[in-house]
């Protein structure tokens, strides 16, 4: 029987938030129907450096990955966004700093889906909905980074892979979670309501 598994973050262990609907695995099992399994690893909150343990925990009946994580590295480096800089060239090298770092991060990820040698779909990351629009334009620019490297990744990965771009499937509209506000520098960056 083929057997999904969804490793990650937030955007598939997402019961929390749901107020009541179906979550992720829910949605995904029944629109896979009769002869198909899906089993929830993914961890809210985590990062690209919790995919490995996510995937030593894999069931022996797995057969295929799907992987969307990066959001919350993405997040742990809001506070660039605000930070003072003398050009742009100095903060697009910031930026390609936080990049790279993150290349090498992704790419451990990936790595250990591989082990595996299971076919792996990854998930670009959806570009969230904050209430001010320009920090909005501005966020959305700086994930298209994060998102190049995520598809750059998968496109060189040791095991048959395929892209899911979020930021078509969940346009803007999509609510983010409504009890994270961000405020960073004297703008508020939170998250509209659900």
């Amino acid at each position: 029987m083929p057997h999904v598994i969804l490793l990650g973050d937030s955007i598939f262990d997402n019961g929390r938030y749901t107020r009541g609907g179906p979550d992720v695995v829910s949605q995904v099992r029944e629109l896979l129907g009769a002869g198909w399994e899906a089993t929830l690893l993914a961890v809210d909150g985590s990062t690209t450096e919790e995919v490995a343990g996510q995937v030593a925990r894999l069931p022996n009946t797995a057969t295929h990955l799907v992987l969307s994580v990066g959001g919350n590295n993405a997040l742990m480096h809001l506070g660039i966004l605000d930070a003072p800089t003398a050009t742009v060239a100095s903060s697009l090298e910031t930026l390609a700093e936080v990049a790279a770092a993150f290349v090498t991060r992704y790419r451990a990820a990936v790595d250990a889906c591989s082990k595996t040698r299971l076919p792996l779909t990854v998930c670009t990351i959806y570009d969230g909905c904050f209430e001010d629009a320009a920090f909005q334009r501005i966020a959305s620019t700086t994930l298209a980074l994060f998102n190049d490297a995520i598809i750059r990744v998968a496109s060189s990965a040791r095991c048959p892979s395929s892209i899911c771009d979020s930021c078509v499937l969940a346009p803007r509209t999509m609510p983010t979670r409504s009890n994270r506000r961000r405020s960073v520098g004297r703008r508020s960056h939170a998250p509209s309501s659900v």
